[in-house]
């Protein structure tokens, strides 16, 4: 997951990506020509390193960047869906609409939404459990905490913070 608090760290970030793994670009906030600039760089590294390449927000400029996905919004014949969600009646009707993958959050306390209301890895295996489409951990993620909650239903994780941090959290 990307936005505008990385500065230079989503450079970091980019490069500790293992292969295979994604990426959502967000920068809501920066203006359309610089943001589409700095997708253009971005999507360069995704092709060079393999990596999927999902732009949140409107199906149609994802398409037209040549995105490989859409985050948030329906639609994008012949793009990736991923959809946010919260809890499991939120899970199922991503499902019901066609996601193909929903990041559910937060899992843990995170910078990006502080004294937000957490799921832990209990209430996460809850909703995450015996559901299609593939769930991914979001919010205060690190490899460590991946361990805990992999076995209760996560297909894998994301974070801002840990791949762009200069600590070891992807390893942990």
């Amino acid at each position: 997951m990307t936005d505008e608090r990385m500065g230079d760290a989503l450079w970091v970030a980019l490069a500790r990506l293992p292969r295979g793994g994604g990426v959502i670009f967000r920068h809501y906030r920066t203006p359309l020509p610089e943001r589409r600039v700095l997708f253009a760089h971005v999507r360069t590294i995704a092709r060079a390193r393999r990596l999927v390449l999902v732009l949140a927000g409107d199906p149609r400029i994802a398409a037209a960047w040549r995105a490989d996905g859409v985050h948030g919004a329906h639609g994008g014949r012949g793009l990736l869906h991923t959809a946010p969600v919260h809890d499991r009646r939120a899970l199922i009707a991503a499902a019901r609409a066609g996601a193909d993958l929903v990041l559910l959050s937060p899992v843990f306390p995170t910078r990006s939404h502080p004294g937000a209301v957490t799921l832990g890895a209990i209430r996460f295996g809850l909703a995450a459990r015996d559901v299609r489409p593939p769930v991914i951990a979001l919010g205060g993620m690190t490899a460590a905490r991946f361990r805990r909650v992999g076995p209760l239903g996560a297909y894998g994780w994301a974070a801002i913070d840990a791949w762009s941090a200069d600590t070891d959290a992807i390893r942990t």
